[in-house]
Order: structure tokens, then sequence, then C-alpha cells
């Protein structure tokens, strides 16, 4: 005999329910408040929400000019986080990121080093271009996010919290750049694809961008309040068979393991570790918070998928050949594995 799960797990505070009971309601709020300066981009800014709300850092895709920089600023400010941007070149040290030491005379005429922290601490950090400077410094960034703190000579100093990473790539002009390693790629939780606006939307940030009035934005959530939201969500149960299915949705991309499809064996390399079941579960757990849940579906485990499995799939020279994706190779799984 299975036993229903509880609503939410027994240690949960009652500010916890709480702020899960506000969720749906004060993200609408949020979605309306983007929607002042974001045209469109309705399921991104779902998206980045539900990586923000379980602590998850996101790899976002996309062509110059679609309004990420905008995007990502305006969420801090409905946020209330502090924020900074990092042009990402192939002259970036690892020091311009995390912060240096400079030596102070101080007014008795000794000399001391003090600590300058780099634009890595602040709560919201859009990367910008990540794929354009060296692995070094890509690597300190990286583990950064990994770590939430940064040793500089010998001393280690926390960043602040909440902490996101919102790293961008052009999916263009890949001649010169330093490409992620798969390795690297895992530590995102999302890999968003931002797309070009419709006729409509695109006339709309035409007639609504080109003037000189800048609506502000009013502030929906705390840094505190998010702190409580990622502890919150944390505590929504996942029952034994959304969890079965999600890992047996990862453990299908994977050729040799005994699951895994035909079509997966043909035209995929490698597929995806442990880390995408957490990030399916966290997702879904956000997900389901979002709907005014308290238990996690199946259909949320979907619908994370390809955000949490695209970038984790390597294809290899077939899928190239017959024009098999990894979103299309993940469609397939979807419908494939029950």
């Amino acid at each position: 005999m299975t036993t229903t799960p509880p609503p939410i797990h027994s240690d949960a505070t009652e500010a916890e329910v709480a702020i899960l009971h506000e969720v749906p309601e004060r993200y609408k709020l949020l979605a309306s408040e983007l929607g002042k300066r974001i045209i469109g981009q309705t399921e991104t800014i779902r998206d980045l929400f539900v990586a923000l709300s379980v602590q998850g850092h996101v790899l976002m895709i996309g062509v110059p000019g679609l309004a990420k920089t905008l995007l990502v600023r305006s969420l801090a400010d409905v946020l209330d986080l502090s924020f900074q941007r990092i042009q990402f070149t192939p002259d970036l040290m690892p020091g311009d990121i995390t912060g240096t030491e400079i030596l102070d005379e101080t007014q008795d005429g000794h000399r001391q080093f003090r600590f300058v922290p780099g634009p890595v601490f602040a709560s919201l950090l859009l990367a910008d271009e990540i794929n354009r400077t060296p692995p070094k410094t890509q690597a300190a960034l990286l583990e950064a996010m990994q770590e939430r703190k940064v040793t500089v000579a010998g001393v280690t100093h926390d960043l602040p919290t909440p902490f996101f990473v919102l790293a961008t790539q052009n999916p263009i002009e890949q001649e010169g750049t330093y490409p992620l390693p798969e390795a690297q790629l895992d530590r995102f939780m999302f890999n968003l694809r931002v797309d070009y606006p419709s006729m409509d939307e695109e006339v709309r940030i035409l007639l609504e961008t080109t003037g000189d009035l800048q609506q502000p934005l009013n502030k929906i959530w705390t840094g505190a309040e998010i702190l409580l939201l990622q502890q919150a969500v944390r505590k929504i149960p996942v029952a034994q068979s959304v969890a079965e299915y999600a890992v047996a949705l990862v453990q299908s991309t994977r050729p040799a393991n005994a699951t895994a499809p035909d079509f997966v064996k043909r035209y995929v390399q490698w597929g995806a570790g442990p880390r995408a079941s957490q990030y399916l579960g966290l997702a879904g757990k956000a997900l389901a918070a979002l709907d005014g849940r308290f238990n996690v579906a199946k259909e949320d485990i979907q619908q994370a998928a390809k955000l949490v499995l695209r970038h984790r799939l390597i294809t290899n020279f077939r899928a190239e050949a017959d024009q098999q994706t990894t979103d299309s190779i993940i469609e397939r799984l979807l419908t494939t594995v029950k």
C-alpha cells in the first residue's frame, strides 16, 4: 500500500510555508513589473525565476540585441539585489573578476595590503559572452559559482547571498572564442535559448523603447525573502515514482546504459550525469511552487527536461549528418521513457 507524501516536509517553518503560498501571486506581480521594460520573453523570465528560487546558475544563448542585459538588470531591480555586469574579453584576468590586493600606506607610514573586491561580489552577476575569455578566467568564475567564495592571497572571502550568475554566449562568430568544457557547462543548472521576438512583439519594442521615458520598477521581493524562498522550495517533497521517472530520463541519455533507446546509442556520445537528475528534481519543485502545488508532478520534470539536459548531451558525427540536435533527441526521449 502506497502512502501519499505530506504536502510539505514537517520541518518547514511557518514562514517557509507562508512564502510558498505567496509564490504564484507574487510571481505574477514580478512578471508584470518586468513587462514594463521587457516585451515578450515570458518563458525566459519564468525559467530565470525557477533557477533563482533553487540557487541555480543559468547559461543563456542568443544573438546580440535580445535584451538579455536589460532583463537581468531589471530582474535585479524588482528583487532588490545588487547587480554587476562583466564583459568578457580575451585579455580579462582572473583578478579582474574576483578582486585583488593593493598595497596601502597608512597615516603612520606603515604599509599593508588591502583587498579590493571584484565584480563577482554581487548578488546578481551577468557574465556577458563568457566564451570570449581564456579558460583560466572562466575557471575563476566557475569556481566562485560552485564554492560561493573566492580565495585571494590565501584569504577566503564569502560571496554575498543570494548569489546568482547568468552567463551569456553568442551563438555566432565562434572564431577566436574559448568554448566552455563539458565539466564546466555542467555547473549551470539551465541552458536557455533566447529567440527573436514575434512580429507584434518587435513592433511594440520599436514603439515603446524609442522614446525618452523609462518606467521605474517596484520592488517585489527582497534578498532575505529570496533566501527564505530557496529554503522553502527545497522542502517540497518528490514522490518516489516521480524521482524514478527523472532518473530514468537521465539514464536513458547514456549510450552505454541498458535502458538507452537505439537512437541515443546511435547519436549520443556522452549522456548526462547525476547532477542532471538533481537539477530536474529541483526545477520540478520550483515549477510546482509557481503552480501553487506542494508536490512535484511528472509534467514538471518534462517541462524542465530541455533546459537541464540540452547542454549535458554530447552528440556524435552521425547526429550532425542526420541533422539531429540535442533538443530533438530530448523530445524523442520524452515520448519514449515511461
